[in-house]
């Protein structure tokens, strides 16, 4: 089974008994290929059992939020580097097909809109060292989401982006609109 090559995921009943390798394209698909991720979730694709793909969802969310919430330094840098895998607003040269496709309409707006983007990107990075902006697009323009990206560097809460950026506005979201668009 290689998930870049299906349209779709495996039945979450199939999940367990699957090799680790069909168990991270699954993460792959979800969420953006990486390493982090891996060593903290993979695992638990097997160690689980999962009625729905937004439940295993939602259990990667609480091992990301226990990142989030812990005191430790080297948590937050591994949290970090889960959130950095995805590309950045409006880049252009994007790995994940699916990242492309749901930012597209971000990049139909010419090249001051995309430099506008960048230098927001830029900023946001700036003020959130080691923390790539995520958000889940769902089909807003540029316009609005710039206006979200603007609000979160105003408020300057690493704290609170870190959550942003797992549940309420992204990194979940994300996967749960992609597995409920590619599920068998």
């Amino acid at each position: 089974m290689a998930l870049n090559s299906l349209n779709s995921l495996p039945a979450i009943e199939s999940v367990p008994g699957l090799s680790t390798t069909e168990r991270t394209a699954i993460l792959d698909h979800l969420f953006e290929p990486c390493v982090p991720l891996y060593t903290l979730s993979v695992s638990l694709l097997t160690e689980k059992i999962f009625d729905s793909y937004e439940d295993l969802i939602s259990s990667i969310g609480v091992q990301l939020t226990d990142l989030a919430e812990s005191s430790s330094t080297s948590d937050s840098e591994w949290l970090d580097s889960i959130l950095a895998a995805h590309p950045r607003l409006g880049q252009t040269n994007v790995e994940s097909s699916q990242s492309r496709a749901e930012q597209a309409q971000l990049n139909s707006d010419g090249h001051s809109s995309a430099q506008s983007l960048a230098d927001l990107n830029a900023l946001y990075e700036q003020t959130f060292p080691g923390l790539r902006y995520v958000v889940f697009v769902d089909g807003r323009s540029r316009s609005i989401i710039m206006d979200d990206m603007k609000e979160r560097i105003k408020r300057g809460d690493p704290t609170a982006e870190r959550r942003a950026a797992i549940k309420r506005q992204a990194m979940c979201a994300i996967a749960a609109d992609r597995a409920r668009r590619n599920v068998v």
